[in-house]
């Protein structure tokens, strides 16, 4: 297993010139150089053949000593050396300073068919950036995010992805409900990988420390490698005022087409701080995430985003505009015109609205768009919120609705929608009338379509998963891997790879959350504890 390097990101930007591996403030640097914590006893949990293939290793590699010790932390890859990127941040709507790879290192940027990808262990040991922590992390939030971040990749949802998960031999101490009572948890690692791993806060970092200098270089080289459509060919030397603007404005591009997506999917990421954001739009960092199951635009994940449900999942378009705001603020000190992002920001919205209504109509089978099409929307989420109705489950269902068989006088055809109310007895009464209501209204702007029941059947197929990594799922995973088992967590691996396609023989996965999930901790709401 030999790799092609190309580590322009250390090539370009500065070091760090302290190589002490202590947790401090690093100035000027858009990075540190530092060496993972060699694990005692690696194995091999899973990996996802199809990430190793796009990165170049062969199927006959994946189970050798080679691969186990280069994805655990145990060797450098050749002619490279690894790092942690320095990055600051919001969290949770304030500015936190300094923040960083703090349980991540970077160990190079390899190239493979014209194509660069950054590979990032997640887990592998402290670095200048971890605060007085370890920068290790346990196998219940290894496997949630290794999972996740292939399941979304195939659900189309822009996201990094994850070529390994890997013992290492080694005990972690976590809290994982933040109730003071810790306990030791095995240890992996994770083997993330994108492009690359630059965030809005490796931008903020530079422009809060009026580093003009180095914001500059890094905004340039990032356009170089990553945005290279946003500036002439022939300009390859001075990058000018609208190169920034431009540069800006594809990012807010990016972002919206990802927020997008997890609004169809119903996806909510939890941590939405803008060091959690890439300036790729893709989706990084799967800590505290969960899918809506029964449909409440107010749901969060994360335990500690309880009380003011700022990441809720209604609220995530609102946060990615507001983040985007922060990396402006950053950007303008290289223009010194606010103007222009100024209306790149007030576009994100009206942007947003009419995507948004897009994408619903899609998942509703509309395609010949209507101009009253949004009231069927806004009625229709109305009731998915009073109701408690899964809306993975929903949506499928409602692409097999055909009006010559459903008859809202005799109940026909409510046996399929009501498998997606938590509580069926619950569509009685004034419930049941106004789903009738709608659905008739449903039926009637139907019949403007013009193409067959199959065929819009076929096409909302496409964009309505009928599965998708559920929590409940994920902490089956977690529990019998913790036991070595690790069959279920293939298994979710291959059914997740197709999760628009029926897979009959996995029905089982096609089901509401069990009631022994509601409450339990990894299967409603999670902590950030790794």
């Amino acid at each position: 297993m030999k790799f092609e390097i190309a580590n322009t990101f250390t090539d370009e930007l500065p070091a760090d010139p302290d190589l002490t591996n202590t947790p401090r403030q690093v100035e000027a640097a858009a990075y540190s150089f530092v060496e993972p914590r060699k694990p005692t006893d690696p194995k091999i949990v899973h990996v996802s053949s199809e990430a190793a293939e796009m990165l170049g290793i062969g199927i006959g590699e994946l189970n050798s000593e080679n691969f186990l010790n280069t994805f655990s932390g145990g060797r450098q890859i050749e002619n490279s050396k690894s790092y942690a990127m320095c990055y600051g941040g919001h969290q949770f709507g304030s500015w936190a300073g300094q923040l960083g790879d703090g349980r991540a290192i970077n160990l190079g940027q390899v190239s493979f068919k014209d194509d660069s990808y950054a590979l990032q262990l997640k887990g592998s040991g402290q670095t200048p950036y971890s605060r007085g922590a370890d920068g290790l992390a346990v196998l219940r939030s290894s496997v949630r995010e290794h999972l996740c971040s292939e399941a979304m990749f195939h659900l189309g949802v822009p996201t990094t992805r994850s070529l390994s998960l890997i013992l290492t031999g080694d005990d972690v101490l976590r809290d994982i409900s933040y109730d003071g009572n810790p306990a030791y948890e095995k240890g992996a690692v994770v083997c993330r990988v994108a492009p690359s791993f630059i965030r809005f806060g490796n931008f903020e970092i530079f422009a809060s420390r009026g580093d003009i200098d180095n914001l500059r270089a890094l905004t340039n080289h990032t356009i170089k490698h990553y945005f290279s459509d946003t500036y002439a060919a022939s300009n390859l030397i001075e990058f000018t005022k609208q190169n920034y603007i431009d540069f800006f404005r594809e990012v807010a591009k990016r972002t919206l087409t990802m927020v997008i997506h997890w609004q169809r999917v119903g996806f909510v990421h939890g941590v939405m701080n803008t060091d959690n954001m890439s300036i790729l739009g893709l989706t990084i960092d799967y800590g505290p995430y969960g899918w809506l199951e029964p449909y409440d635009s107010g749901w969060t994940p994360n335990t500690t985003d309880r009380q003011y449900k700022r990441y809720r999942f209604g609220n995530q378009p609102q946060v990615a505009l507001w983040n985007l705001l922060q990396l402006a603020n950053a950007l303008v000190s290289l223009t010194e015109d606010p103007e222009p992002f100024e209306e790149i920001l007030s576009e994100f919205g009206a942007g947003f609205k009419n995507r948004y209504q897009t994408m619903m109509q899609n998942k509703l089978g509309l395609f010949n768009f209507q101009k009253n099409d949004d009231v069927i929307i806004e009625d229709l989420l109305e009731l998915l919120e009073t109701t408690e109705v899964d809306m993975t489950i929903f949506f499928r269902s409602l692409s097999g609705f055909i009006k010559q068989d459903f008859e809202t006088e005799t109940d026909s055809g409510f046996v399929e929608l009501k498998q997606s109310f938590y509580d069926p007895n619950a569509f009685e009464g004034d419930v049941k009338v106004a789903w009738k209501q709608w659905l008739d209204n449903y039926f009637i702007r139907l019949e403007a379509e013009k193409i067959s029941d199959a065929e819009r059947s076929d096409r909302m197929n496409l964009v309505n998963p009928k599965y998708v990594l559920r929590n409940y799922m994920a902490q089956l995973a977690i529990d019998a891997a913790d036991g070595g088992d690790y069959s279920v967590i293939e298994e979710l691996y291959e059914l997740l790879k197709h999760p628009y396609s029926e897979q009959n023989e996995s029905n089982k996965w096609f089901a509401k959350r069990p009631e022994w999930a509601r409450n339990k901790v990894g299967c409603s709401m999670l902590s950030c504890s790794s």
